[in-house]
């Protein structure tokens, strides 16, 4: 099995060596042996497992999540892939929550863009009229001035 420095790791999965150390650090990878000059060498299975780890972060899990079905690949139970199922499951409801939120961010977005005139004082511009005073906001005034803001 080839080993290599971390440098080299770092090369071949495209990432910084700060990135290979956090890794270690958090435990997604096995800490490394030493040479007697104080150099890490990795084993060549930390390509692939690094690779599973920046793949894993495209499709939106946290290290955390990702920690856990690296633990899953150890596991030997028989229920392994029930687990990543259900990991997923999570993932793309969280997903769409963020789609959801995304689309209304959007929505409100579009609305005051459409509202503003684009020229003129900036003080009657919706779109920072929107930011600044929260519609809710009980402060304001009949004519739409803030009370003691």
């Amino acid at each position: 099995m080839e080993q290599q420095t971390i440098s080299r790791l770092a090369r071949r999965v495209d990432v910084n060596t700060e990135t290979i150390r956090y890794y270690e650090r958090e435990g997604l990878l096995e800490p490394p042996e030493r040479l007697p000059s104080g150099y890490r060498i990795f084993p060549e299975n930390a390509v692939q497992r690094v690779h599973f780890i920046k793949r894993a972060q495209k499709l939106g899990f946290s290290l955390h999540e990702i920690k856990e079905l690296l633990s899953l690949r150890q596991e030997l139970t028989g229920r392994e892939c029930a687990r990543v199922k259900r990991l997923a499951a999570e993932k793309i409801k969280e997903i769409d929550r963020k789609i959801e939120a995304l689309a209304g961010m959007r929505s409100v977005l579009k609305d005051l863009e459409e509202q503003c005139p684009g020229s003129g004082p900036l003080s009657g511009c919706p779109i920072v009229e929107s930011l600044q005073y929260d519609k809710s906001d009980h402060r304001r005034t009949q004519n739409g001035n803030a009370r003691g803001v």
